[in-house]
């Protein structure tokens, strides 16, 4: 899709504004992305970085290289000390209001400022409020991080403030997933395509799988997780996203703000969530972690059976699971199809394995696959079902947050989420934030608690990816 189609062109941003530049974020992923610009020639903008601790320019600037260093080598000098040379720092509380005009003055000339709010969702409030009272906001943009809200009463409150101060098109509401190569594959696959349409929909597929597992636990985050668990954490964003993409209408023209529509309106299909369409699991040891409650009910663990009541997916079982703690790290899509009207051979039976499937690994590398059955040399009619594969990892590719902050620095939004649409994933999740069964114990290792099995039965079982142990 080429954003730029039947828009007029925007005005990049003049200057990055970093909040929370000493936070875990921006030392993982903002200052590597920054210096892979850098690298490519497209970050020639004042870096602001604003935190409360009172730091020196110095200091941010080894804080910076430090985080540089552990993500990867440092293989281009003069990419890193231009990076540098663009950082400047403002310390102080988000609550003064003399903050924000310090801000404003080392902001200088710069008219069109981004700002990334890579803060605790706490923070929101105060940061979006200061800056529109400083005149920080009237021709600048603002990158939300996840989560917008922790339900769709606060979601709405969240928009609501944001609103107040910037205009729809200029927050930019970041989901790193769809960042990445292979998320933005399956938009290309589906609509680049002409074979997929005429079985893209209940004639022809059985259900859908969404997987997205990880095999290491809150790794010290436990705080965080009792304040979120893994239906926040990942299945109302970054899975939902998925399934967006998956399940949405072709855009009615070649423009992210109708790809924007398409996905709302899938979010907006989705029946709300029941208690019983889920199953909650907790890993053994969950409990012990730091920061975590004695007799924490906080799911680690959730598999859901979703439906998607549009024309094209009415009847048309999606099940969606994530975890901590299982076999492997990976994340794959399997879109199952319905197996041959009649019976014509013995071996077809769907009893037999999967029916012929759609199959999209996103991460660790990413792929598309087909599954087919062939026919084995020799008189009997008999085959075995392969693999026919479409695509396989492509090296050089951008990573999420580096292509993420570019796009929203030039005023793309076709990767960012819209408020419609982030108010009507809230209300699918709603129902059950609250109101659910408690959740089951698993063994660290293995593919969350047997009652998630009970869930597809009906719909035959899960797809576990094959990968082998990811380093933790």
């Amino acid at each position: 899709m080429n954003p730029d189609m039947g828009h007029s062109p925007t005005t990049s941003s003049d200057a990055l504004v970093v909040f929370g530049v000493t936070g875990d974020l921006a030392h993982k992923m903002i200052f590597p992305a920054l210096y892979a610009m850098a690298k490519r020639g497209v970050l020639n903008v004042p870096v602001v970085g604003v935190a409360g601790s009172k730091l020196s320019l110095a200091q941010l600037r080894k804080r910076a290289k430090d985080s540089i260093k552990q993500a990867g080598k440092i293989d281009d000098r003069d990419a890193l000390e231009h990076l540098l040379s663009l950082l400047r720092y403002v310390g102080g509380d988000y609550n003064d209001p003399g903050t924000f005009e310090e801000l404003k003055q080392t902001l200088g000339d710069a008219k069109h400022p981004a700002h990334y709010l890579a803060i605790p969702p706490a923070l929101f409030t105060n940061v979006i409020k200061g800056l529109g009272a400083a005149g920080l906001a009237d021709q600048a943009r603002v990158i939300v991080e996840k989560p917008f809200g922790r339900d769709l009463a606060s979601a709405r409150e969240l928009n609501r403030i944001a609103l107040s101060v910037f205009k729809e098109d200029s927050i930019f509401r970041i989901d790193h997933y769809l960042g990445k190569e292979a998320i933005m594959n399956i938009l290309y696959f589906r609509f680049a395509n002409s074979f997929l349409e005429p079985i893209w929909n209940r004639d022809h597929v059985a259900s859908v799988q969404i997987t997205l597992a990880e095999d290491f636990g809150v790794k010290g985050r436990g705080k965080f997780y009792e304040s979120a668990g893994c239906l926040r954490d990942v299945i109302q964003n970054h899975m939902f996203q998925i399934a967006a993409l998956l399940a949405m209408e072709p855009p009615a023209y070649q423009g992210y703000g109708a790809v924007h529509n398409e996905k709302a309106k899938v979010f907006q299909a989705m029946r709300p969530l029941q208690s019983d369409d889920v199953v909650r699991g907790q890993y053994t040891g969950y409990r012990k972690e730091l920061g975590v409650a004695k007799g924490s009910d906080v799911e680690t663990f959730c598999a859901l059976r979703l439906f998607i009541d549009s024309w094209r997916w009415q009847g048309v079982p999606w099940y969606l699971r994530s975890g901590k703690c299982l076999a492997t790290s990976a994340a794959e899509v399997l879109v199952e199809l319905k197996p041959p009207p009649q019976r014509l051979f013995d071996d077809s039976a769907p009893t037999e394995g999967h029916a012929n499937y759609l199959r999209f690994r996103l991460s660790p590398n990413s792929a598309v696959a087909l599954a087919a059955r062939v026919k084995r040399a020799g008189k009997e009619f008999v085959g075995d079902q392969h693999e026919l594969y479409l695509l396989e990892e492509q090296p050089g590719v951008e990573t999420p947050y580096e292509r993420l902050l570019s796009d929203a620095m030039a005023g793309d939004g076709a990767l960012f989420t819209r408020e419609d649409a982030v108010e009507a994933a809230w209300a699918v999740v709603d129902p059950i934030l609250e109101t659910h069964h408690r959740a089951y114990s698993y063994k660290p290792g293995g593919w969350g608690p047997k009652q998630a099995d009970a869930l597809i039965a009906a719909d035959g079982s899960w797809h576990n990816p094959v990968l082998a142990k990811t380093s933790k």
